[in-house]
């Protein structure tokens, strides 16, 4: 079978949050939402459609889709997906191109790509890399579990265990006293037996992790993400020696390049590549081939609409190294309830399954992408 790629368009999407919805984090108080949806056309009438992160300017990366990469690619073999990888990284990613958001809008037009070979094949993506419906574990994440008081926290923190979630993910990077204290409240609220993360958003520095990482070893919490920016390599490596909670990250490096240096580097052993940044998810299958030589495992980043947590599900449904789904627990996302007919759907037991239909298997409403046109400006305020 043949497939000629005929159109390539992207679609800036966002939505504010309303008033009493907004959740503060280390980055700040998020105030809208946005995503980049792609669809790609082929000759022979099969549509895909796949998700590039934001970067938070959707604007500029739906206009570089809408260009130079819609460019590169047009006429292209819409099956060839490693070819039409390299060829956007000969002529883009390796030489002045962009640099990061080239790769999140390659990895918007491969996922896309990746739902058409699923569409042509007849079988759902997990099926085609290679998978089984197997249940996958959640963890409670998204803009959610924030910045709060300790009690209405774990009050937040305990509905979502009684939804089944035996994972949580929350927020660190206020003062250390207040995020310890909501650490110790949270475990306190929850038991021994649900697993506590955190996340800092790649905000906090050195001093105030040497101060909260003995929280986190006394809560036995699973992992610290993203303490610090990406480039910030030698405080990863300190703080690593700090204590016994393990670092993670991942979801702002990009293409296997990065995650190479992060593996070699030794100090970040979970992997979170998002498949809307990374390079997509041919490009997140290099990654986790190379975490499995060290058995690390990944546990993908999920970004704002129901197109990328499906790609998920099936890609740690397919994969070895298969850890959590990130499931958005935030009160309110449009992009997860209602962009496609099938959102997804955490069991009572707090896991999720791949669904059946071929490709990512998410049919995508139009109408509902033209009701949430593009809302310029940045998302989160301090």
């Amino acid at each position: 079978m043949h497939l000629k790629i005929i159109e390539i368009e992207a679609f800036p999407l966002s939505f504010k949050m309303p008033e009493g919805k907004t959740v503060s984090l280390g980055i700040g108080r998020n105030v809208k939402r946005d995503t980049v949806i792609v669809k790609v056309t082929t000759d022979g009438g099969i549509v895909g459609y796949g998700e590039a992160h934001h970067g938070r300017a959707p604007g500029a990366v739906a206009r570089l889709i809408q260009t130079t990469l819609r460019d590169l690619l047009l006429g292209a073999d819409a099956l060839a997906n490693v070819e039409a990888w390299q060829r956007v990284y000969a002529l883009q990613l390796a030489s002045h191109g962009m640099g990061a958001a080239a790769v999140i809008g390659l990895s918007g037009i491969d996922m896309a790509l990746w739902d058409i070979r699923g569409k042509a094949a007849g079988m759902p993506l997990y099926r085609l890399l290679g998978g089984q419906a197997r249940p996958v574990q959640t963890y409670a994440g998204g803009i959610a579990l924030g910045f709060q008081d300790p009690q209405t926290l774990t009050e937040e923190a305990l509905a979502l265990v009684e939804r089944g979630f035996r994972a949580l993910k929350l927020r660190i990077g206020d003062t250390a006293a207040k995020d310890c204290a909501r650490l110790e409240a949270v475990r306190t609220a929850v038991g021994e037996e649900i697993e506590l993360l955190a996340d800092a958003n790649a905000n906090a520095d050195f001093e105030h992790i040497r101060r909260v990482l003995p929280c986190m070893d006394a809560i036995r919490a699973g992992w610290l993400e993203e303490p610090f920016a990406p480039h910030d390599r030698g405080l990863y490596q300190r703080a690593a020696g700090l204590g016994i909670t393990p670092l993670a990250a991942g979801e702002n490096h990009y293409t296997r390049f990065d995650f190479r240096d992060v593996i070699l580097d030794g100090a970040i052993t979970i992997l979170q590549p998002d498949l809307s940044k990374v390079g997509g998810i041919t490009e997140a299958l290099r990654i986790e081939a190379m975490a499995g030589a060290w058995k690390y495992k990944v546990n993908p980043h999920t970004s704002a609409s129901a197109i990328n947590m499906a790609a998920n599900i099936h890609f740690l449904s397919a994969i070895e190294m298969s850890g959590y789904f990130e499931a958005d627990v935030a009160q309110e996302n449009p992009f997860r309830d209602g962009i496609c007919a099938t959102p997804p759907v955490i069991g009572l037991d707090g896991t999720v399954c791949p669904g059946d239909a071929p490709g990512l298997g998410v049919e995508i409403d139009e109408d509902f992408m033209a009701a949430h046109p593009l809302i310029d400006g940045p998302g989160y305020v301090k």
